[in-house]
């Protein structure tokens, strides 16, 4: 076998992982999903008790305006509750919190620090209800977004409902339209999931669980959001994405901080999925396997398909007059991407610059959460992601 074809095999293997992550399997979904139509969610006649879960850990800035939008959220004030689970705060969240215990807030404090995972552990004895609500400090719910979310578990086939997650202006600068992107994209996704049967994946800012499977165990290196739905179809539930139930979410100034978030959060996923490695078998579970398969472990596969894509460039370029020119094009990808890590935060980040760079940094996360991952390096312990407040909660939703 010559070195050229070595070469191509590389670039075509490559490329089809990640054509097959992101173009191939959305469409197909397209098409399992066509005789779905959305329509809007009908009030019962009695809503259920619901507890809306809020682990902190040191958010002194921002829990006073966060508990003020969830007890302002459109739901009746005698069946919504709010837990906030302190995990272990060192500054004055705890006593801003405890501020607000006549107006349905409950205070629960870890004895030590042990994680946002650990904390929704611990929820599991003092929720109320049937339905557990989980969110998180930094994000800001839609006034309206409550009430589609629990309407969900009206079908009694749904075990986990997600909401969806709009990427909004942080502060006075337009950063990171790369992210804004993304997560408009994973959200139409999650949309031709549901279609199609179910998602694979909650969002981990809000979504919404049985109160039953919510007493599930999750080990505290893991992410609840990502096993939920796989516990839910563990217990032959279904999970599903809300479309009306919206959570903006103010997306970071830094790629740098973006890039350690998406290492934190893959690696964290990385062990989920293998923990939850059964579900993975199509034979098995049927198009939930498969849309495991392709959402989740193909998607996490593709930075090594990219690296091995352009490994492949370089070696049939090497034989031509290419070369210059390949080499000189994965150059200024790689240039771009290190404009885009040293950018400095308050100022707005150029679309040439942030676009490629996001999907640059992305890749190379992504790599960075399997060699994590593979070594065992998992931590617990989680820092809270820290955005400013949303400029403005007035957005165009198809952003």
């Amino acid at each position: 076998m010559s070195l050229s074809l070595v070469g191509w095999i590389l670039v075509a293997v490559g490329l089809s992982v990640g054509l097959y992550a992101y173009v191939l399997y959305p469409l197909i979904l397209l098409v399992l999903g066509r005789k779905s139509r959305h329509s809007a969610y009908v009030e019962p006649d009695e809503w259920p008790e619901i507890t809306i879960v809020l682990p902190v850990y040191n958010e002194e800035h921002v829990i006073a305006r966060t508990l003020d939008v969830l007890l302002a959220v459109d739901y009746p004030s005698h069946l919504k509750h709010i837990l906030v689970v302190s995990d272990a705060s060192t500054d004055r969240t705890d006593e801003i919190v405890k501020s607000y215990a006549g107006r349905g807030v409950e205070l629960f404090r870890q004895a030590e620090r042990s994680g946002k995972t650990a904390a929704e552990n611990a929820a599991r004895h003092h929720v109320i209800g049937e339905v557990v609500v989980n969110t998180d400090a930094s994000v800001r719910l839609a006034p309206n977004s409550l009430k589609p979310l629990v309407a969900a578990f009206l079908d009694e086939t749904v075990g986990i409902a997600s909401g969806r997650d709009v990427s909004v202006v942080s502060g006075e600068r337009d950063a990171n339209v790369g992210e804004s992107r993304y997560v408009g994209y994973e959200m139409w996704v999650r949309e031709r999931e549901t279609k199609a049967g179910g998602i694979v994946g909650a969002s981990g800012c809000f979504f919404a669980t049985r109160a039953d499977l919510h007493e599930h165990v999750v080990p505290d290196a893991l992410s609840r959001d990502f096993a939920a739905p796989l516990i839910a179809k563990e217990h032959g539930y279904r999970s599903v994405s809300v479309s009306d139930a919206v959570c903006f979410v103010p997306r970071q100034g830094s790629l740098r901080h973006e890039y350690r978030r998406k290492v934190r959060t893959m690696t964290r996923g990385l062990e989920t999925l293998y923990y939850k490695r059964h579900l993975l078998n199509p034979l098995k579970h049927g198009w939930f396997g498969w849309m495991l398969v392709s959402h989740k472990l193909v998607r996490w596969l593709v930075p090594w398909g990219t690296l091995a894509a352009l490994i492949g460039l370089v070696v049939v370029a090497a034989s031509t007059p290419a070369l210059p020119i390949v080499v000189l094009v994965v150059a200024i990808f790689g240039l771009d991407a290190a404009v885009a890590w040293f950018w400095p935060a308050s100022r707005a980040m150029p679309r040439f610059v942030a676009l490629p760079g996001y999907f640059a940094l992305g890749l190379v996360a992504g790599m960075h959460a399997w060699l994590n991952a593979l070594r065992g390096e998992l931590n617990p312990i989680w820092e809270p992601t820290r955005r400013e407040a949303p400029k403005s909660t007035v957005v165009n939703l198809s952003d």
